[in-house]
């Protein structure tokens, strides 16, 4: 059985260093057996890949794409805090903040492109909440909070 790291070397992806915050917070932390991370927006080498809300400047699939990235940060975060990648069981909890008009319902769809790389990379299911919001900070289409259960040491 492969493990999470080789699974996102097949997926031809690697962890980006983790988000520097862009307030007073720190990127995550560790409770007991867990990782909670904070929201994680869809930055590519310290720039957004999509700007705008959905159902207005960006489409669906450019939704889901930066919700894909968004949670690839949120992975960068985890595997900060519990030494590596392979260190994490699974995740245990995603939620997906959409910037979004007050006519567009396809958050769960846009939601997808960071769930379905989570289930890509663990292997296991995962509870979420896919949030439709007015605005998101500088503008992003998406932000992505974690909790993650750490391996059995």
């Amino acid at each position: 059985m492969s493990t999470p790291t080789q699974r996102l070397a097949e997926l031809g992806l690697t962890l980006p260093p983790v988000a520097k915050p862009l307030a007073a917070y720190t990127p995550a932390i560790t409770v007991g057996n867990q990782v909670w991370v904070s929201g994680q927006l869809p930055l590519r080498d310290g720039k957004l890949v999509a700007t705008g809300r959905l159902g207005d400047a960006v489409e669906p699939a450019e939704g889901a794409e930066a919700a894909k990235v968004a949670a690839l940060n949120a992975l960068a975060a985890v595997a900060d805090q519990a030494g590596g990648l392979d260190n994490v069981a699974r995740i245990l909890k995603a939620v997906v903040f959409v910037a979004s008009t007050t006519d567009f319902t396809a958050q769960p769809q846009v939601a997808n492109g960071a769930s379905e790389l989570l289930g890509e990379v663990f292997g296991t299911p995962h509870v979420r909440s896919a949030v439709g919001v007015a605005v998101l900070p500088i503008d992003a289409p998406v932000e992505v909070e974690l909790v993650a259960e750490l391996a059995a040491r």
